[in-house]
Protein backbone atom coordinates (compact mmCIF):
# COMPACT_ATOMS: atom_id res chain seq x y z
CA UNK A 1 0.00 0.00 0.00
CA UNK A 2 2.92 2.34 0.63
CA UNK A 3 4.89 2.10 -2.62
CA UNK A 4 4.50 1.66 -6.38
CA UNK A 5 1.30 1.85 -8.39
CA UNK A 6 -2.04 2.45 -6.70
CA UNK A 7 -4.89 1.66 -9.08
CA UNK A 8 -4.17 -2.05 -9.48
CA UNK A 9 -3.74 -2.45 -5.71
CA UNK A 10 -6.98 -0.68 -4.82
CA UNK A 11 -8.76 -2.95 -7.30
CA UNK A 12 -7.17 -6.05 -5.75
CA UNK A 13 -8.35 -4.78 -2.37
CA UNK A 14 -11.83 -3.53 -3.28
CA UNK A 15 -13.09 -6.17 -5.71
CA UNK A 16 -12.72 -9.16 -3.34
CA UNK A 17 -14.27 -7.01 -0.61
CA UNK A 18 -17.20 -6.11 -2.88
CA UNK A 19 -17.51 -9.77 -3.84
CA UNK A 20 -17.60 -10.65 -0.13
CA UNK A 21 -20.46 -8.23 0.48
CA UNK A 22 -22.36 -9.36 -2.61
CA UNK A 23 -21.85 -13.02 -1.74
CA UNK A 24 -22.99 -12.37 1.81
CA UNK A 25 -26.10 -10.66 0.48
CA UNK A 26 -26.75 -13.51 -1.94
CA UNK A 27 -26.81 -15.88 0.98
CA UNK A 28 -29.07 -13.49 2.91
CA UNK A 29 -31.28 -13.27 -0.17
CA UNK A 30 -31.42 -17.06 -0.15
CA UNK A 31 -33.26 -16.78 3.19
CA UNK A 32 -35.87 -14.52 1.57
CA UNK A 33 -36.09 -16.66 -1.59
CA UNK A 34 -36.49 -19.97 0.27
CA UNK A 35 -39.30 -18.73 2.51
CA UNK A 36 -40.86 -16.77 -0.36
CA UNK A 37 -41.02 -19.80 -2.63
CA UNK A 38 -41.70 -22.58 -0.11
CA UNK A 39 -43.46 -20.93 2.84
CA UNK A 40 -45.28 -17.90 1.39
CA UNK A 41 -45.13 -14.15 0.94
CA UNK A 42 -46.15 -13.51 4.56
CA UNK A 43 -43.03 -15.38 5.72
CA UNK A 44 -41.03 -13.41 3.16
CA UNK A 45 -42.46 -10.17 4.56
CA UNK A 46 -41.64 -11.33 8.10
CA UNK A 47 -37.96 -11.89 7.30
CA UNK A 48 -37.75 -8.61 5.38
CA UNK A 49 -39.36 -6.64 8.19
CA UNK A 50 -36.45 -7.60 10.47
CA UNK A 51 -33.77 -6.16 8.20
CA UNK A 52 -33.83 -2.54 9.45
CA UNK A 53 -33.74 -3.62 13.13
CA UNK A 54 -30.89 -6.06 12.60
CA UNK A 55 -28.98 -3.55 10.47
CA UNK A 56 -29.38 -0.92 13.17
CA UNK A 57 -27.88 -3.25 15.77
CA UNK A 58 -24.98 -4.45 13.62
CA UNK A 59 -24.18 -1.07 11.98
CA UNK A 60 -22.86 0.41 15.23
CA UNK A 61 -20.25 -2.32 15.56
CA UNK A 62 -19.35 -2.40 11.89
CA UNK A 63 -18.46 1.27 12.36
CA UNK A 64 -16.26 0.47 15.33
CA UNK A 65 -14.59 -2.25 13.24
CA UNK A 66 -13.68 0.51 10.76
CA UNK A 67 -11.92 2.21 13.67
CA UNK A 68 -9.98 -0.99 14.31
CA UNK A 69 -9.09 -1.16 10.62
CA UNK A 70 -7.75 2.42 10.59
CA UNK A 71 -5.77 2.02 13.82
CA UNK A 72 -4.13 -1.26 12.75
CA UNK A 73 -3.40 0.16 9.26
CA UNK A 74 -1.81 3.26 10.80
CA UNK A 75 0.40 1.21 13.15
CA UNK A 76 1.35 -0.99 10.19
CA UNK A 77 2.45 2.10 8.26
CA UNK A 78 4.53 3.10 11.28
CA UNK A 79 5.99 -0.45 11.46
CA UNK A 80 4.89 -0.69 15.11
CA UNK A 81 4.29 -4.44 15.39
CA UNK A 82 3.77 -4.38 19.16
CA UNK A 83 0.88 -1.92 18.82
CA UNK A 84 -0.56 -3.96 15.95
CA UNK A 85 -0.64 -7.04 18.19
CA UNK A 86 -2.37 -5.17 20.99
CA UNK A 87 -4.88 -3.71 18.53
CA UNK A 88 -5.81 -7.09 17.04
CA UNK A 89 -6.52 -8.71 20.41
CA UNK A 90 -8.34 -5.65 21.71
CA UNK A 91 -10.63 -5.63 18.67
CA UNK A 92 -11.46 -9.33 18.79
CA UNK A 93 -12.03 -9.42 22.55
CA UNK A 94 -14.33 -6.40 22.38
CA UNK A 95 -16.34 -7.76 19.44
CA UNK A 96 -17.17 -11.10 21.03
CA UNK A 97 -18.06 -9.68 24.44
CA UNK A 98 -20.32 -7.05 22.91
CA UNK A 99 -21.98 -9.71 20.78
CA UNK A 100 -22.87 -11.73 23.88
CA UNK A 101 -24.29 -8.68 25.68
CA UNK A 102 -26.29 -7.60 22.63
CA UNK A 103 -27.74 -11.06 22.11
CA UNK A 104 -28.99 -11.16 25.70
CA UNK A 105 -30.52 -7.68 25.47
CA UNK A 106 -32.26 -8.45 22.18
CA UNK A 107 -33.74 -11.65 23.60
CA UNK A 108 -35.04 -9.79 26.65
CA UNK A 109 -36.52 -6.86 24.73
CA UNK A 110 -37.56 -8.56 21.47
CA UNK A 111 -41.24 -7.59 21.78
CA UNK A 112 -40.50 -3.95 22.59
CA UNK A 113 -38.02 -3.67 19.69
CA UNK A 114 -40.36 -5.20 17.12
CA UNK A 115 -43.30 -3.26 18.56
CA UNK A 116 -41.80 -0.10 17.04
CA UNK A 117 -42.10 -1.50 13.51
CA UNK A 118 -45.87 -1.37 12.81
CA UNK A 119 -45.72 -5.01 11.69
CA UNK A 120 -49.15 -6.39 10.67
CA UNK A 121 -50.70 -8.93 13.04
CA UNK A 122 -50.62 -11.77 10.49
CA UNK A 123 -46.85 -11.34 10.10
CA UNK A 124 -45.81 -10.39 13.64
CA UNK A 125 -45.38 -13.85 15.18
CA UNK A 126 -43.12 -15.03 12.34
CA UNK A 127 -41.13 -11.77 12.53
CA UNK A 128 -40.64 -12.30 16.25
CA UNK A 129 -39.59 -15.93 15.77
CA UNK A 130 -37.02 -15.02 13.10
CA UNK A 131 -35.62 -12.17 15.20
CA UNK A 132 -35.18 -14.22 18.37
CA UNK A 133 -33.32 -17.02 16.59
CA UNK A 134 -31.19 -14.65 14.49
CA UNK A 135 -29.90 -12.51 17.38
CA UNK A 136 -28.49 -15.57 19.16
CA UNK A 137 -25.79 -15.47 16.49
CA UNK A 138 -24.67 -11.88 17.22
CA UNK A 139 -21.43 -12.91 19.01
CA UNK A 140 -20.12 -14.73 15.93
CA UNK A 141 -21.49 -12.10 13.52
CA UNK A 142 -19.55 -9.31 15.26
CA UNK A 143 -16.47 -11.52 15.58
CA UNK A 144 -16.53 -12.09 11.80
CA UNK A 145 -16.81 -8.33 11.13
CA UNK A 146 -13.85 -7.46 13.36
CA UNK A 147 -11.67 -10.36 12.20
CA UNK A 148 -12.35 -9.27 8.61
CA UNK A 149 -11.31 -5.72 9.54
CA UNK A 150 -7.99 -7.11 10.86
CA UNK A 151 -7.28 -8.78 7.50
CA UNK A 152 -8.38 -5.66 5.56
CA UNK A 153 -6.00 -3.47 7.55
CA UNK A 154 -3.15 -5.46 5.94
CA UNK A 155 -4.68 -5.30 2.45
CA UNK A 156 -5.96 -8.89 2.58
CA UNK A 157 -9.58 -9.07 1.41
CA UNK A 158 -9.30 -12.55 -0.13
CA UNK A 159 -9.23 -14.58 3.09
CA UNK A 160 -12.59 -13.20 4.37
CA UNK A 161 -14.03 -13.92 0.90
CA UNK A 162 -12.89 -17.55 1.03
CA UNK A 163 -14.32 -18.04 4.53
CA UNK A 164 -17.62 -16.44 3.56
CA UNK A 165 -17.90 -18.61 0.45
CA UNK A 166 -17.56 -21.78 2.50
CA UNK A 167 -20.04 -20.65 5.14
CA UNK A 168 -22.45 -19.32 2.51
CA UNK A 169 -22.70 -22.66 0.76
CA UNK A 170 -23.44 -24.22 4.15
CA UNK A 171 -26.11 -21.56 4.71
CA UNK A 172 -27.97 -22.37 1.48
CA UNK A 173 -27.82 -26.13 2.11
CA UNK A 174 -29.11 -25.70 5.67
CA UNK A 175 -31.87 -23.32 4.48
CA UNK A 176 -33.24 -26.00 2.19
CA UNK A 177 -32.72 -28.78 4.73
CA UNK A 178 -34.48 -26.98 7.60
CA UNK A 179 -37.41 -25.73 5.47
CA UNK A 180 -37.98 -28.57 3.00
CA UNK A 181 -36.90 -31.59 5.04
CA UNK A 182 -37.67 -30.59 8.63
CA UNK A 183 -40.67 -28.42 7.76
CA UNK A 184 -39.42 -25.35 9.63
CA UNK A 185 -40.38 -21.81 8.56
CA UNK A 186 -38.57 -18.55 9.27
CA UNK A 187 -36.83 -20.09 12.27
CA UNK A 188 -35.14 -22.54 9.89
CA UNK A 189 -33.49 -19.86 7.75
CA UNK A 190 -32.50 -17.87 10.86
CA UNK A 191 -30.87 -20.96 12.38
CA UNK A 192 -29.05 -21.68 9.10
CA UNK A 193 -27.70 -18.12 9.11
CA UNK A 194 -26.51 -18.42 12.72
CA UNK A 195 -24.67 -21.69 12.04
CA UNK A 196 -23.03 -20.39 8.85
CA UNK A 197 -21.84 -17.22 10.64
CA UNK A 198 -20.25 -19.40 13.32
CA UNK A 199 -18.39 -21.28 10.58
CA UNK A 200 -17.12 -18.12 8.86
CA UNK A 201 -15.88 -16.48 12.07
CA UNK A 202 -14.28 -19.74 13.19
CA UNK A 203 -12.41 -20.02 9.90
CA UNK A 204 -11.11 -16.44 10.19
CA UNK A 205 -9.80 -17.11 13.70
CA UNK A 206 -8.15 -20.29 12.40
CA UNK A 207 -6.32 -18.33 9.68
CA UNK A 208 -5.33 -15.56 12.11
CA UNK A 209 -3.74 -18.17 14.36
CA UNK A 210 -1.65 -19.38 11.41
CA UNK A 211 -0.49 -15.87 10.44
CA UNK A 212 3.24 -15.21 10.56
CA UNK A 213 2.89 -11.40 10.64
CA UNK A 214 2.05 -8.98 13.46
CA UNK A 215 -1.69 -9.72 13.18
CA UNK A 216 -1.20 -13.32 14.40
CA UNK A 217 -3.89 -14.24 16.94
CA UNK A 218 -3.31 -16.06 20.23
CA UNK A 219 -5.97 -16.91 22.82
CA UNK A 220 -3.40 -16.21 25.54
CA UNK A 221 -3.20 -12.54 24.48
CA UNK A 222 -6.94 -11.86 24.59
CA UNK A 223 -7.73 -8.69 26.48
CA UNK A 224 -8.35 -4.99 25.99
CA UNK A 225 -5.63 -2.35 25.85
CA UNK A 226 -7.63 0.69 26.92
CA UNK A 227 -5.43 3.32 25.24
CA UNK A 228 -5.80 1.54 21.89
CA UNK A 229 -9.48 0.89 22.56
CA UNK A 230 -10.08 4.62 23.08
CA UNK A 231 -8.29 5.35 19.82
CA UNK A 232 -10.39 2.77 17.94
CA UNK A 233 -13.65 4.05 19.35
CA UNK A 234 -12.72 7.68 18.71
CA UNK A 235 -12.60 6.79 15.01
CA UNK A 236 -15.12 3.97 14.93
CA UNK A 237 -17.94 5.24 17.14
CA UNK A 238 -18.84 8.22 14.93
CA UNK A 239 -18.92 5.89 11.92
CA UNK A 240 -20.92 3.37 13.95
CA UNK A 241 -23.43 5.95 15.11
CA UNK A 242 -23.67 7.17 11.53
CA UNK A 243 -24.57 3.68 10.35
CA UNK A 244 -26.87 3.17 13.31
CA UNK A 245 -28.75 6.42 12.71
CA UNK A 246 -29.01 5.50 9.02
CA UNK A 247 -30.60 2.27 10.14
CA UNK A 248 -32.94 4.17 12.47
CA UNK A 249 -34.09 6.34 9.56
CA UNK A 250 -34.56 3.19 7.47
CA UNK A 251 -36.43 1.66 10.41
CA UNK A 252 -38.84 4.58 10.35
CA UNK A 253 -39.22 4.27 6.58
CA UNK A 254 -39.76 0.52 6.98
CA UNK A 255 -42.60 1.20 9.40
CA UNK A 256 -44.16 3.32 6.64
CA UNK A 257 -43.63 0.47 4.17
CA UNK A 258 -45.28 -1.93 6.61
CA UNK A 259 -48.32 0.34 6.80
CA UNK A 260 -48.89 -0.12 3.04
CA UNK A 261 -49.64 -3.85 3.28
CA UNK A 262 -48.03 -7.27 2.88
CA UNK A 263 -47.51 -7.03 -0.91
CA UNK A 264 -45.55 -3.80 -0.52
CA UNK A 265 -43.56 -5.28 2.37
CA UNK A 266 -42.66 -8.35 0.31
CA UNK A 267 -41.82 -6.36 -2.85
CA UNK A 268 -39.70 -3.86 -0.96
CA UNK A 269 -37.87 -6.69 0.83
CA UNK A 270 -37.09 -8.45 -2.46
CA UNK A 271 -35.89 -5.21 -4.08
CA UNK A 272 -33.65 -4.40 -1.11
CA UNK A 273 -31.95 -7.77 -1.42
CA UNK A 274 -31.09 -6.94 -5.05
CA UNK A 275 -30.26 -3.23 -4.93
CA UNK A 276 -27.91 -3.70 -1.96
CA UNK A 277 -25.40 -5.40 -4.30
CA UNK A 278 -24.53 -1.98 -5.72
CA UNK A 279 -24.00 -0.52 -2.26
CA UNK A 280 -21.46 -3.23 -1.46
CA UNK A 281 -19.42 -2.10 -4.46
CA UNK A 282 -19.64 1.52 -3.32
CA UNK A 283 -18.69 0.61 0.23
CA UNK A 284 -15.76 -1.61 -0.87
CA UNK A 285 -14.01 1.27 -2.61
CA UNK A 286 -14.79 3.52 0.35
CA UNK A 287 -13.04 1.04 2.64
CA UNK A 288 -10.15 0.78 0.18
CA UNK A 289 -9.83 4.56 0.37
CA UNK A 290 -9.89 4.48 4.18
CA UNK A 291 -7.36 1.64 4.52
CA UNK A 292 -4.84 2.88 1.94
CA UNK A 293 -4.95 6.40 3.35
CA UNK A 294 -4.65 5.04 6.89
CA UNK A 295 -1.37 3.31 6.06
CA UNK A 296 0.02 6.18 3.98
CA UNK A 297 -0.96 8.71 6.63
CA UNK A 298 0.92 6.61 9.19
CA UNK A 299 3.92 6.50 6.81
CA UNK A 300 3.73 10.31 6.24
CA UNK A 301 2.98 10.28 2.50
CA UNK A 302 0.48 13.09 1.77
CA UNK A 303 0.82 13.07 -2.03
CA UNK A 304 0.04 9.38 -2.13
CA UNK A 305 -3.07 9.97 -0.01
CA UNK A 306 -4.36 12.44 -2.61
CA UNK A 307 -3.76 9.92 -5.40
CA UNK A 308 -5.62 7.23 -3.49
CA UNK A 309 -8.63 9.55 -3.18
CA UNK A 310 -8.78 10.34 -6.90
CA UNK A 311 -8.26 6.77 -8.06
CA UNK A 312 -10.79 5.17 -5.71
CA UNK A 313 -13.39 7.81 -6.62
CA UNK A 314 -13.01 7.08 -10.34
CA UNK A 315 -12.97 3.30 -9.92
CA UNK A 316 -15.97 3.36 -7.60
CA UNK A 317 -18.01 5.44 -10.02
CA UNK A 318 -17.28 3.17 -13.00
CA UNK A 319 -18.14 -0.10 -11.24
CA UNK A 320 -21.21 1.37 -9.52
CA UNK A 321 -22.77 2.74 -12.70
CA UNK A 322 -22.12 -0.47 -14.66
CA UNK A 323 -23.62 -2.74 -11.99
CA UNK A 324 -26.63 -0.47 -11.47
CA UNK A 325 -27.38 -0.50 -15.21
CA UNK A 326 -27.15 -4.30 -15.31
CA UNK A 327 -29.56 -4.76 -12.39
CA UNK A 328 -32.01 -2.23 -13.83
CA UNK A 329 -32.06 -4.19 -17.09
CA UNK A 330 -32.69 -7.50 -15.28
CA UNK A 331 -34.96 -6.18 -12.53
CA UNK A 332 -38.14 -8.11 -13.34
CA UNK A 333 -36.60 -11.62 -13.64
CA UNK A 334 -34.44 -11.02 -10.57
CA UNK A 335 -37.48 -10.06 -8.49
CA UNK A 336 -39.29 -13.12 -9.83
CA UNK A 337 -36.71 -15.32 -8.11
CA UNK A 338 -38.14 -14.23 -4.77
CA UNK A 339 -41.86 -14.38 -5.49
CA UNK A 340 -43.96 -14.67 -8.66
CA UNK A 341 -46.84 -12.49 -7.43
CA UNK A 342 -47.28 -9.61 -9.98
CA UNK A 343 -48.05 -7.07 -7.23
CA UNK A 344 -44.88 -7.99 -5.36
CA UNK A 345 -42.78 -7.66 -8.53
CA UNK A 346 -44.29 -4.31 -9.56
CA UNK A 347 -43.61 -2.87 -6.10
CA UNK A 348 -40.04 -4.14 -6.21
CA UNK A 349 -39.46 -2.49 -9.59
CA UNK A 350 -40.54 0.88 -8.21
CA UNK A 351 -37.99 0.64 -5.41
CA UNK A 352 -35.16 -0.57 -7.64
CA UNK A 353 -35.62 2.29 -10.09
CA UNK A 354 -35.68 4.99 -7.43
CA UNK A 355 -32.61 3.62 -5.66
CA UNK A 356 -30.34 2.55 -8.50
CA UNK A 357 -30.84 5.60 -10.71
CA UNK A 358 -29.38 7.71 -7.89
CA UNK A 359 -26.70 5.37 -6.50
CA UNK A 360 -23.89 7.27 -8.25
CA UNK A 361 -24.45 10.08 -5.73
CA UNK A 362 -23.67 7.60 -2.96
CA UNK A 363 -20.19 7.16 -4.46
CA UNK A 364 -19.28 10.73 -3.50
CA UNK A 365 -20.67 10.23 0.01
CA UNK A 366 -18.68 7.03 0.56
CA UNK A 367 -15.35 8.22 -0.86
CA UNK A 368 -15.46 11.62 0.86
CA UNK A 369 -16.23 9.85 4.16
CA UNK A 370 -13.59 7.18 3.58
CA UNK A 371 -10.92 9.78 2.86
CA UNK A 372 -11.60 11.67 6.07
CA UNK A 373 -11.78 8.49 8.17
CA UNK A 374 -8.41 7.38 6.80
CA UNK A 375 -6.91 10.36 8.58
CA UNK A 376 -8.71 9.34 11.76
CA UNK A 377 -11.17 12.20 11.28
CA UNK A 378 -14.45 10.37 11.61
CA UNK A 379 -16.67 12.84 13.46
CA UNK A 380 -17.34 15.33 10.65
CA UNK A 381 -18.55 12.86 7.98
CA UNK A 382 -20.65 11.12 10.63
CA UNK A 383 -22.40 14.33 11.69
CA UNK A 384 -22.91 15.49 8.11
CA UNK A 385 -24.34 12.13 7.03
CA UNK A 386 -26.58 11.82 10.06
CA UNK A 387 -27.99 15.30 9.54
CA UNK A 388 -28.24 15.01 5.76
CA UNK A 389 -29.41 11.47 5.14
CA UNK A 390 -31.39 10.82 8.30
CA UNK A 391 -32.76 14.31 8.81
CA UNK A 392 -34.00 14.58 5.24
CA UNK A 393 -35.54 11.08 5.21
CA UNK A 394 -37.40 11.54 8.47
CA UNK A 395 -38.53 15.01 7.44
CA UNK A 396 -39.67 13.68 4.06
CA UNK A 397 -41.71 10.94 5.67
CA UNK A 398 -43.59 13.23 8.04
CA UNK A 399 -43.93 16.27 5.80
CA UNK A 400 -44.40 14.70 2.37
CA UNK A 401 -45.35 11.02 2.64
CA UNK A 402 -47.94 11.51 5.38
CA UNK A 403 -49.84 13.82 3.03
CA UNK A 404 -49.52 11.49 0.03
CA UNK A 405 -49.28 7.87 1.16
CA UNK A 406 -47.93 6.15 -1.94
CA UNK A 407 -44.90 3.87 -2.19
CA UNK A 408 -43.19 5.90 -4.92
CA UNK A 409 -43.50 9.07 -2.82
CA UNK A 410 -41.83 7.28 0.09
CA UNK A 411 -38.98 5.96 -2.09
CA UNK A 412 -38.17 9.47 -3.33
CA UNK A 413 -36.74 10.14 0.15
CA UNK A 414 -33.61 8.16 -0.78
CA UNK A 415 -32.30 10.16 -3.78
CA UNK A 416 -33.28 13.49 -2.19
CA UNK A 417 -31.39 12.69 1.02
CA UNK A 418 -28.31 11.51 -0.88
CA UNK A 419 -28.14 14.69 -2.96
CA UNK A 420 -28.33 16.94 0.11
CA UNK A 421 -25.72 14.91 1.98
CA UNK A 422 -23.25 14.75 -0.92
CA UNK A 423 -23.33 18.53 -1.30
CA UNK A 424 -22.72 19.05 2.43
CA UNK A 425 -19.91 16.46 2.50
CA UNK A 426 -18.16 18.11 -0.43
CA UNK A 427 -17.92 21.34 1.57
CA UNK A 428 -16.77 19.47 4.70
CA UNK A 429 -14.19 17.56 2.66
CA UNK A 430 -12.47 20.77 1.51
CA UNK A 431 -12.17 22.06 5.07
CA UNK A 432 -11.00 18.78 6.61
CA UNK A 433 -8.56 18.08 3.78
CA UNK A 434 -6.67 21.31 4.41
CA UNK A 435 -6.67 20.85 8.16
CA UNK A 436 -5.60 17.23 8.29
CA UNK A 437 -2.77 17.51 5.79
CA UNK A 438 -0.99 19.84 8.23
CA UNK A 439 -0.70 16.86 10.57
CA UNK A 440 1.87 15.31 8.25
CA UNK A 441 4.34 17.86 9.46
CA UNK A 442 3.72 17.30 13.15
CA UNK A 443 5.28 14.54 15.30
CA UNK A 444 3.17 11.37 15.37
CA UNK A 445 2.48 9.80 18.77
CA UNK A 446 3.11 6.10 19.23
CA UNK A 447 1.55 3.63 21.61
Amino acid sequence: MLNGTIGDKTLRFALPLAATGILQQLFNAADIAVVGQFVGKNAMAAVGSNAPVINMIISLFIGISIGANVVIASFTGQKNDKAVQKSVHTALTFSFLCGVVLALLCELFADKILGLMSIPDDVYEMSRLYFRVYVMGLPVILLYDFASAVFRSRGNTRTPLICLTVSGVINVILNLFFVLVLGMTVNGVALATMISNAVSSGLLIFFLRREQSAIRFSFKKLGIDWAIFRRMTAIGLPAGFQGMVFAVSNLILQSAVNSLGNDVMAGSSAAFNIEIFVYYVINAFGQACTTFIGQNYGARKPDRCRKVFKITLLQDMIFTVLLAMLILALGRPLLGLFNSDPDVISTGLVRIRFILCAEFVNVFIEIFSGYMRGFGYSFVPAVVCMAGVCGVRIGWMYLVFMNNKHFDVLMAAYPVSWAVTAAALAAAFVVVDRKKLRDFYRPKENI
